[in-house]
């Protein structure tokens, strides 16, 4: 299935679009455009129905002051990322609920094209701020939030979406850390312009270690994977409820350490 060629839109930034590498980020529309973001979604997830985001929510977000951002490959779409309107403290920000990009597609690139492009979209509408939740057992995504992104963490929320069918999540709780996108902080505008995000290292900071042996324990051991979980979630609630942010992802002696500093609310 092809998507649709896109309409016009009465947004100001990028309404063309962005062609890089052969590869188009642009806005989505359409019902059909959706339904090829359903498409990877299953994909990805490989969630049963109950599980799936449907394509009304998707009209909804597109038409609600959110976005659906697709990235096409010879009009064919491989990946998006999807995001709702919110409003916190009084100010609009965006929740970025999903962002997705197809196997084949991997480690060139698009997730953080597809993210920026979601931050200048942000930006020229007056919003300051994106959040999306992440699993805090699967590292490679803390640091491209962290250290590509200058996202931080200050939230955990404890199986936030229950049990799902998602065999990427392995039967357990869906503990999440909110990651928070200050789109003009110094640290996000220090990463964008191509420094990327480095580690504090103070007498202060707080580590919290995910085991490498983690991803094996999921399908071999469930009950000593969810046990792990249980120890990790109990770090982060500490330490976040002592006025901590998680800001860094660094390599320890037994598998990968978050970077927890003392922050001061904003």
């Amino acid at each position: 299935m092809k998507p649709r060629r896109p309409k016009k839109s009465n947004r100001t930034s990028n309404s063309a679009g962005e062609l890089r590498d052969g590869i188009l980020i642009r806005l989505c529309h359409g019902i059909e455009e959706f339904e090829a973001c359903v498409q990877v979604e299953r994909n990805v997830w490989q969630s049963a129905d109950v599980d799936v985001v449907p394509i009304p929510l998707f009209v909804v977000a597109a038409e609600t002051g959110g976005q659906v951002i697709g990235a096409f490959h010879e009009n064919e779409l491989i990946g998006f990322t999807m995001a709702i309107a919110g409003w916190r403290n009084r100010k609009p920000f965006l929740h970025s609920h999903m962002t997705a990009v197809l196997a084949a597609y991997w480690d060139r690139g698009i997730g953080r094209r597809l993210k920026r492009f979601q931050r200048e979209d942000a930006l020229s509408r007056g919003i300051q701020r994106i959040e999306w939740t992440f699993d805090p057992l699967i590292t490679k995504n803390a640091y491209f939030n962290f250290m590509r992104l200058g996202a931080i963490a200050r939230r955990y929320l404890p199986n936030a979406y229950g049990i799902t069918t998602s065999p990427l999540h392995a039967g357990l709780p869906t503990d999440r850390l909110v990651a928070e996108w200050h789109l003009r902080s110094p640290r996000v505008l220090r990463v964008i312009a191509g420094k990327r995000a480095t580690p504090a290292f103070q007498k202060k900071t707080a580590r919290i270690t995910i085991p490498s042996s983690l991803e094996e324990l999921k399908g071999s051991d469930p009950g000593a994977a969810a046990r792990i979980q249980s120890k990790i979630r109990a770090e982060f609630q500490h330490w976040l409820g002592k006025g901590y942010a998680a800001t860094a992802v660094a390599p320890g002696k037994s598998g990968v350490d978050y970077i927890l500093e003392p922050w001061k609310a904003s």
